[in-house]
């Protein structure tokens, strides 16, 4: 066993750090955010971005045109980027941009979380609120401040860890039904998150610590599907309602118009995407936002060895949408949700 020691959260935070006018930016994207997820602003919210960041220039890129694309649509819809530095895997894999920034399996933590904090600053002082997946609460730590709407994947929506990380974040916290389309993880997650913990965790300085959380009462649920079925037609998200209804929370949801949805198949997210929307043009107002995965070119790429043959902006991780395809979407449902009842003058 090697042990490599890390700068603190607060070390790393103090050469990246928030300025009061960014502080405050993000401050309004989470208010944004959590008045969506209660039914007060009626706007829908579009989780929208690379499945994973595997360099910077590309992310940027798709960040400007991301903003440009987000204030023409922002009557109907509040966009927010994916930045996932950390991916979760089901076996083995390239863990993310936080784990391994050089892409050649070395490992360089330390610089992972140096590069990550200094993109997620940047993107949020150019006004993009960013989304992220907490896969590892420790590693959290070095950037949370800088996220506008977290999720807990699939893989750790059950996980006791990241419902009581969860449970002291003032942002909307999506968990996710499990692989197999098992909704109580993902329920039980965001009842849980909404109570109160005392658990252990590190303080800014790298200390173990006890800390006591107040609740998170804007924890939700996420349909993303499963290995074998969708979860996103009318029946599956009536039968989540009840679910929730049972358990006495908001019956309200977000739906993953990837993974187990499109089963794997990135070009169908865009019929996932028609459906939920179909839907909420019927009325179905509980329905709150999508999350597409989407970059400035379709597809996926192996990582290989000659880091050379990558090609830019490509997905190394799930396939993406184009930037294209992905701009015609936003515009469609920017259309349909302005004749809606919620947005007629």
């Amino acid at each position: 066993m090697t042990i490599t020691p890390l700068p603190s959260p607060q070390e790393i935070k103090e050469l990246f750090p928030l300025a009061p006018k960014t502080a405050a930016f993000i401050e309004e994207s989470r208010a944004i955010s959590r008045n969506i997820v209660r039914g007060i602003d009626r706007r829908k919210a579009l989780v929208i971005g690379p499945c994973s960041i595997h360099e910077r220039t590309s992310a940027i890129e798709y960040a400007r045109r991301f903003k440009e694309l987000s204030h023409a649509v922002s009557r109907t819809c509040h966009m927010v980027m994916r930045v996932y530095v950390e991916k979760p895997r089901t076996s083995m894999g390239w863990k993310g941009l936080l784990y391994d920034p050089h892409l050649d399996g070395s490992y360089d933590i330390k610089t992972g979380l140096l590069w990550a904090r200094e993109l997620l600053l940047l993107l949020s002082e150019m006004q993009i609120p960013c989304a992220t997946e907490f896969v590892d609460p420790l590693a959290a730590l070095y950037f949370d401040d800088l996220i506008t709407w977290g999720f807990v994947g699939a893989r750790t929506s059950a996980s006791q860890p990241h419902r009581q990380f969860a449970s002291h974040l003032n942002m909307p916290i999506g968990f996710k039904n499990s692989t197999d389309g098992n909704l109580d993880s993902a329920i039980h997650g965001a009842l849980s998150a909404k109570e109160a913990h005392i658990s252990m965790h590190i303080d800014p300085h790298g200390k173990l610590c006890a800390i006591h959380s107040e609740g998170n009462p804007y924890s939700h649920i996420v349909l993303r599907g499963a290995y074998a079925t969708t979860n996103y037609d009318d029946a599956s998200v009536k039968l989540a309602m009840e679910k929730l209804k049972k358990v006495q929370l908001s019956e309200r949801l977000m739906i993953d118009c990837s993974h187990g949805n499109c089963q794997k198949v990135f070009d169908k997210q865009q019929d996932v995407f028609r459906s939920v929307l179909e839907q909420m043009e019927r009325g179905n107002d509980r329905i709150f936002g999508m999350m597409l995965e989407s970059h400035l070119e379709s597809g996926s790429q192996p990582l290989t060895e000659d880091l050379s043959q990558l090609k830019y902006a490509v997905s190394i991780t799930d396939p993406c949408l184009d930037w294209k395809t992905t701009e015609e979407l936003i515009y469609s449902a920017d259309l349909a949700l302005s004749s809606a009842p919620a947005f007629v003058s």
